[in-house]
């Protein structure tokens, strides 16, 4: 199987992971302590990924402006997370009165839209750079994708709409997922400021997203996720032949 359609084949399953979330919501009956898990093993492994994996690729394949693209990359995923659509937790369902109306449910869906677009377009330039590197950066997306999709999920729940919407909510993510796949794919000449950009977008929704809500946690087993996450991307990537 070529690294173009095996991106895609996980591509579809990081969004298949998306629709399991959000019937987790729907549903109700799978216990939501265990997605902090999840949480926090993401936030681990993504931060270890953005940092010793898609950067010195990215600063390899760009050169100096490397890092320049990868802050851009930062803010504008933080663009269009919080600065134009509601706040909203990852990871836990949303208060209702956060989303009481209607409009400010859309506009957070639309920011997880983003979101998962970035991710589409992460996984696609990383299979564009190596078929290691692609799998790498799956492996980070795929993490967060169960806690997205019941975050989404819980979002429209709360601004009044019915499951039906929720579960379309999720399947709109991994069909923005695909599209992020599929724009990257197209645009695979320009890989090296895609990764780079990438690099940003993964490294804020690890640092931004996903440990505020580690940190929001007390005791010590959540850090401990974070740890186990890293080391994990650490043993994969001594465990490499390349």
């Amino acid at each position: 199987m070529n690294n173009v359609a095996l991106s895609f084949l996980l591509g579809l399953t990081a969004g298949i992971a998306n629709v399991f979330g959000g019937l987790l919501v729907v549903r109700r009956h799978w216990k939501r302590e265990v997605l902090k898990y999840f949480v926090a093993l993401g936030s681990g492994f993504m931060l270890a990924t953005a940092l010793l994996e898609m950067v010195p690729e990215s600063q390899q394949l760009v050169g100096e402006w490397a890092l320049g693209l990868v802050l851009l990359g930062y803010l504008l995923v933080h663009f269009f997370e919080h600065t134009i659509v509601p706040h909203l937790h990852f990871g836990e369902e949303t208060h209702p009165e956060e989303f009481a109306e209607t409009g400010a449910g859309y506009a957070a869906i639309f920011g997880m839209l983003i979101h998962a677009f970035f991710d589409g377009a992460a996984i696609a330039s990383g299979f564009i750079v190596s078929t290691w590197l692609g799998v790498v950066v799956f492996l980070a997306v795929f993490l967060h994708k169960v806690p997205d999709g019941f975050t989404v999920a819980s979002v429209v729940m709360a601004s009044g709409q019915g499951s039906r919407k929720a579960m379309g909510a999720t399947v709109l993510m991994g069909v923005a997922t695909l599209g992020g796949l599929a724009a990257m794919w197209l645009l695979r000449s320009q890989v090296a400021y895609g990764l780079s950009l990438a690099a940003g977008a993964t490294l804020y929704v690890a640092a931004s997203d996903l440990m505020p809500e580690v940190n929001r946690e007390p005791g010590i087993l959540m850090a401990v996720w974070v740890f186990i996450g890293v080391a994990l991307m650490l043993a994969l990537r001594f465990l490499s032949p390349l």
